[in-house]
């Protein structure tokens, strides 16, 4: 998982489009250590309170711009997959927004928070004690 991580760390994105996203889905799988540590990490580099806020009610609001609404958006339908695959419109919204390596390496960026949000829901992880940027630090030692 740590591997998986430092490979997302690097893969270009941007790291504040790479927290939006984990937020979201970890709000969507419901993993409080997790909607904890990456509210604190947006936070820690500089993101608002209001788009942190709004985050779930992305749809409704103007804060988020129309890169963020893809991957956001594609963000919610490989972490829930309904009826079995992501929405023919919601792949060429995203398609539109980020190149073919793109749409990869952001989608490897959901299975690795859907993966840690599983991990941390079932080991009862809980939430309060993070700080930002502390499993960085860690992942930084384990895969050198």
């Amino acid at each position: 998982m740590f591997g998986l991580e430092k490979y997302v760390d690097e893969c270009g994105l941007e790291p504040a489009l790479l927290n939006l996203m984990r937020l979201r889905a970890s709000q969507l799988n419901g993993c409080a250590f997790c909607i904890d540590m990456h509210s604190k990490d947006l936070r820690a580099a500089g993101e608002s309170e209001q788009r942190i806020y709004e985050l779930d009610a992305w749809r409704e609001t103007p804060f988020y711009s129309d890169r963020e609404q893809a991957a956001l958006a594609w963000t919610e339908a490989v972490t829930i997959l309904g009826d079995g695959h992501v929405p023919d419109d919601v792949y060429e919204q995203a398609r539109s927004q980020f190149s073919e390596k793109e749409l990869i390496d952001l989608t490897l960026a959901i299975v690795a928070i859907n993966g840690w949000n599983r991990l941390n829901i079932a080991f009862r992880t809980e939430p309060g004690s993070y700080k930002p940027g502390m499993v960085r630090k860690i992942q930084a030692e384990l895969v050198a």
